[in-house]
């Protein structure tokens, strides 16, 4: 008890205030007449990073409010255009759709969308970050290294191209290169400009980063699914062949793409934010204090 007291006082008073926004906004979003989530989802996924960042804080002393708080903001500020690309992607290969949004005019919805985009980027990061902090996470080893050479890089480039393009020509039998394509794409990119990436990391077997994305991102998109569920306006899903299933509105092997998805949200901050001035933000810079400079290396599990 006097450690759970403890644990109470150190908690960051952000993240008191996160718990006090989804206290208030999680009913009203699932629960209120009309049309509440436009006005709901916001403050309530910004209560979801606000707790989860606490947490961050609680366990390792550190998180991205308390490093740099204008980083923090430029994680939103990039989201919203990030999920827009995937919105136009999208208009092509038609896996999902708004219900309610016929009540908005075409500015409403515009602004409500990119408000209520700008929380994906901030959630993913931030429980990639929390899945960092735990011990599971240091004995993880994969005999797998991608080599970060020029070579590698046009090989993903050409190969993001091609899925793109089927993707966009046949997209009823190609819909799940949405989630491929934009990394193999981008991640090329980032390494002609010098921008550090994932390569940095696979070259040397540490899968380490990928799979902290992957659990943040599947935690993460477990409470997309969970109040989207019950919220309106809502999204569905009609996805060919998998379109069964579901969990929320979600078909189960639909949360299969969350996981690649991660990877091109990592990979787009990390080329927008290559061209700024905001140092010490996003994932890839966690990634490389706990995992690298920290001298915490992965551990290889005897057979």
């Amino acid at each position: 008890m006097k450690n759970f007291t403890e644990q109470c006082k150190k908690y960051p008073v952000w993240g008191w205030a996160g718990m006090v926004l989804v206290a208030v906004f999680w009913p009203m979003n699932w629960f209120l007449p009309g049309t509440r989530s436009m006005y709901a989802f916001f403050p309530l996924w910004l209560g979801y990073i606000l707790i989860v960042d606490g947490m961050v804080f609680l366990r390792s002393n550190t998180s991205q409010i308390n490093r740099n708080v204008r980083g923090f903001v430029f994680l939103f500020c990039t989201s919203a255009p990030f999920w827009w690309l995937f919105e136009i992607l999208n208009r092509r290969v038609q896996n999902w759709h708004y219900l309610g949004v016929e009540n908005l005019n075409t500015i409403e919805y515009f602004l409500m969308a990119t408000i209520n985009f700008s929380v994906v980027i901030p959630a993913v990061f931030e429980s990639s970050e929390l899945a960092s902090t735990f011990k599971w996470v240091k004995p993880i080893f994969i005999n797998i290294r991608i080599q970060k050479s020029g070579r590698t890089a046009v090989l993903s480039l050409l190969t993001g191209i091609v899925m793109l393009t089927v993707l966009l020509i046949w997209p009823k039998y190609f819909f799940p290169f949405m989630w491929l394509s934009i990394y193999f794409i981008v991640e090329p990119v980032n390494f002609w400009l010098g921008t550090s990436g994932l390569y940095d990391f696979l070259e040397k077997k540490d899968w380490r980063p990928v799979l902290c994305l992957f659990v943040g991102v599947l935690v993460t998109g477990f409470f997309w699914e969970c109040w989207n569920y019950y919220s309106y306006p809502k999204w569905i899903y009609t996805v060919p062949y998998v379109n069964f299933a579901k969990i929320f509105e979600m078909p189960a092997p639909g949360y299969l793409g969350y996981l690649p998805f991660s990877l091109e949200l990592c990979a787009l901050f990390q080329f927008i934010n290559g061209f700024s001035r905001i140092k010490n933000t996003g994932i890839i810079p966690v990634f490389e204090r706990v995992f690298t400079e920290s001298g915490q290396e992965p551990v290889k599990l005897e057979q």
